[in-house]
């Protein structure tokens, strides 16, 4: 993986993401009740649970954009809501592609933006333009750089959100329901490609209705509502009572071959 973060950014004993003891609630109405989990540098993590169960509040609670009402929240051995270095973090929130029908702007121009916390006041450097090829080429959409991002499909746009992250030398990639209205072969491809980043290195925490999508493909799977029922090895949750706990229904994984 590009990177240009040392090692030294945060210790190896250090999770990348640490949640301790975090409730949050909007108003009178509890979202998220003691939760507790920790994202190891490396990890693919993948979240599941029922609509409403506090996915993405906890992923926007992991990424500083919210404070929990009681508990900590810790990014890279920093406070989550005072971690500055953004350049670290690739988000793509769940309705990022939709937006991005309307921007008037080219695949490459969107994988620039991730240059910005690198570059020097007003001017691209070689540098900055290397690593924009670079994270196209390796999503691959080094093709389509010219091309308006209204004009992709949903695939190709969360590829150039990726790409975007890529060039940002990102640690750690944070996706919201990346796929939904995706084809089930550019799904796949998707998955297979956050798979290859992931074992290059890349720290991804994924929310993700599929769960034989995450029993396929993370290392780590969180099943979550309101409460955490279950956090560890994929092939242990498909043994466990969590996903009745959480769906509160009879569920059954179905594992995807790839």
């Amino acid at each position: 993986m590009m990177s240009g973060h040392e090692s030294t950014d945060t210790p190896a004993d250090e999770p990348a993401v640490s949640v301790a003891n975090v409730t949050f609630g909007y108003g009178d109405r509890p979202v998220l009740e003691d939760v507790s989990i920790d994202v190891e540098p490396g990890t693919f993590l993948g979240l599941v649970g029922p609509n409403g169960s506090g996915k993405s509040t906890l992923l926007e609670l992991l990424l500083g954009l919210r404070r929990p009402d009681e508990g900590t929240v810790q990014l890279f051995g920093e406070p989550a809501h005072a971690f500055a270095a953004g350049d670290r973090i690739g988000y793509v929130p769940q309705d990022v592609t939709t937006a991005a029908r309307e921007m008037p702007m080219t695949v490459r121009e969107v994988v620039a933006m991730g240059r910005y916390p690198h570059r020097l006041v007003g001017r691209f450097s070689r540098t900055d333009r290397r690593a924009v090829d670079e994270a196209m080429v390796r999503v691959g959409i080094d093709d389509l750089a010219s091309r308006r991002i209204g004009r992709l499909s949903g695939g190709q746009r969360q590829r150039v959100f990726i790409a975007r992250a890529l060039a940002s030398e990102a640690d750690l990639l944070a996706l919201d329901e990346p796929t939904v209205g995706v084809d089930a072969e550019s799904r796949e491809a998707f998955y297979d490609l956050l798979s290859e980043l992931n074992a290059a290195g890349m720290t991804i925490v994924l929310i993700e209705h599929d769960i034989g999508v995450v029993t396929t493909y993370a290392t780590e799977t969180a099943c979550l509502n309101r409460r955490l029922h279950f956090d560890g090895a994929p092939e242990e949750f498909v043994e466990t009572d969590a996903l009745a706990q959480a769906y509160g229904t009879d569920q059954h994984v179905v594992r995807h071959d790839h």
